[in-house]
């Protein structure tokens, strides 16, 4: 029977599992992963921080027994109700108030009743409450991170003291699940941070000492003094987990661009896709992922979900065509796109950002897509101008003219649509379209100067005399003809 206890810190009024402006609690397919792959039907497991109902509920069913420590109230009441059958307990208030070691009960101190299951817990006047836990845990999971199990009431926690008090639960040989959010990750490089300017209703005055270290070094730095420790990305935030990498390269790369760009529909600075993907191929996505989990005291999969990341050699076709594009390489579009269009029309079903090209092979990266030849061209060529990649080709400035010169390549013919307004594909961040307004402006200004050159050459020839003698005589020859011409038609009438 899982009851709960109020020890100190708690936040009656507050709930992480439904927030009204706040983040929402660590979740998500990768998280879920990593305690299947983690967890041991003996275990004796401590979930401290917002983890959503699901993840609790699915290690509860896993381990031999489950305690939690949240800072809601009203979250300690609701998963109370739902690990009624399981054995643990629930513990509600901040991790300042967590004793680092059991204590023995006193007595003829004042009395804390907890507000489900009847619990009451002596509390020593002027200090934190002893709760009578049990000599340790076989796990600790904090995949949330450390920042939210404390309250407004708690001035100050450093981080390093939090991840000591937590660390002191653990038994010898157990293992530790950790989470940290990265303060400059994609997330800065895309979406500017308004919380600067308009505070979430959790963003209370903090010290600093209680945010992590800045950067992947600093953490390992900090993390390698308990043990070894694995590292896993995390993508696309540590509340949306849904997918964790060991090494975030080759295709890993792309499944971390489609997670992140995913989440980041509305107006950025720059691509998500393209930021991701580049970073990824230079070697720096591992270190500017939104969030990492860190695993100590075991070795969990290096990807997660497992089979997420597709195996084998090759590239995607997409980035073969936009490198064909970036370098004005005609010959390689000619040669592409006619080998992709009879692999469609073989039974293939992928867009070029969905199809792995390995020579002269194919196979899908992800689910099949049902769409015709001239849609999956359509799908790229949108996809190639929200990434303000060049075209090579003046009038394919539209996403109805690029798809049909495409198509061409393939011997397709793709019809003019009945009523179309004017279709504009803008590129997708902020930092595109300041770079495609500037590669305009140079290309028209290139125009511009051929332009000038070519009326100044047109000039010197009217004014040079082999042109001056040829128009003198041809001009009453032409006269004469008008003239000739108007006296034909008058006869004819």
């Amino acid at each position: 029977m899982t009851r709960s206890n109020l020890i100190g810190g708690e936040m009656l009024n507050w709930s992480d599992l439904h927030p009204a402006d706040a983040r929402p609690a660590a979740a998500g397919a990768a998280a879920a992963a990593l305690l299947a792959a983690v967890l041991q039907p003996t275990d004796s497991v401590l979930i401290a921080g917002p983890h959503a109902a699901e993840l609790v509920l699915a290690t509860a069913a896993q381990v031999t027994s489950t305690d939690l420590l949240v800072r809601s109230a009203l979250d300690a009441e609701e998963l109370a109700e739902q690990l009624q059958d399981t054995k643990g307990e629930i513990f509600c208030g901040s991790l300042d108030w967590f004793p680092d070691a059991p204590h023995t009960p006193q007595t003829g101190l004042g009395q804390r009743e907890a507000q489900t299951g009847g619990v009451i817990l002596p509390t020593p006047a002027g200090g934190p409450p002893q709760t009578g836990l049990g000599a340790g845990y076989d796990v600790i999971v904090a995949l949330d991170g450390l920042g939210r199990l404390v309250g407004p009431d708690t001035a100050e926690l450093p981080w390093g003291e939090a991840l000591r008090r937590l660390t002191s639960r653990l038994r010898p040989g157990g293992r530790l699940l950790l989470g940290a959010e990265n303060a400059f990750g994609f997330q800065r490089l895309i979406q500017p941070d308004i919380t600067a300017a308009l505070p979430r209703d959790e963003d209370w005055g903090r010290a600093l000492t209680d945010q992590p270290p800045a950067g992947l070094k600093p953490l390992l730095n900090s993390l390698t003094e308990t043990g070894p420790v694995q590292v896993l990305a995390v993508f696309p935030s540590l509340v949306q987990a849904e997918v964790a990498m060991g090494s975030v390269d080759g295709f890993a790369g792309a499944v971390a661009a489609r997670a992140v760009a995913s989440c980041n529909q509305g107006p950025v600075l720059t691509d998500p896709y393209r930021l991701v993907l580049d970073a990824a191929d230079a070697g720096l996505a591992l270190e500017l992922a939104p969030a990492w989990y860190f695993v100590m005291g075991t070795e969990a999969p290096t990807t997660l979900p497992a089979g997420v990341v597709p195996s084998g050699e090759g590239m995607l076709l997409e980035e073969q065509l936009l490198a064909a594009l970036k370098f004005d390489d005609q010959a390689a579009l000619r040669r592409a796109i006619p080998a992709y269009v009879a692999w469609l029309a073989a039974g293939g079903a992928g867009s070029p950002d969905n199809v792995i090209v390995d020579g002269t092979s194919y196979r899908l990266f992800g689910e099949p897509q049902n769409l015709d030849v001239v849609e999956h061209l359509a799908r790229f060529a949108k996809r190639a101008l929200e990434s303000g990649a060049r075209q090579p080709w003046p009038a394919a400035a539209d996403p109805h003219a690029l798809t049909a010169r495409l198509a061409a390549m393939a011997g397709i013919t793709v019809p003019e649509p009945d009523f179309t307004p004017d279709e504009v594909v803008r590129p997708r961040g902020s930092a595109e379209q300041l770079t495609t307004v500037a590669r305009l402006a140079d290309e028209l200004a290139h125009a511009s100067a051929r332009a000038i050159l070519f009326e100044g050459t047109v000039s010197g020839i009217r004014r040079s005399r082999p042109y001056r003698v040829g128009h003198a005589v041809m001009n009453p020859a032409r006269v004469i003809r008008r003239r000739l011409k108007r006296v034909l038609r008058k006869v004819r009438r």
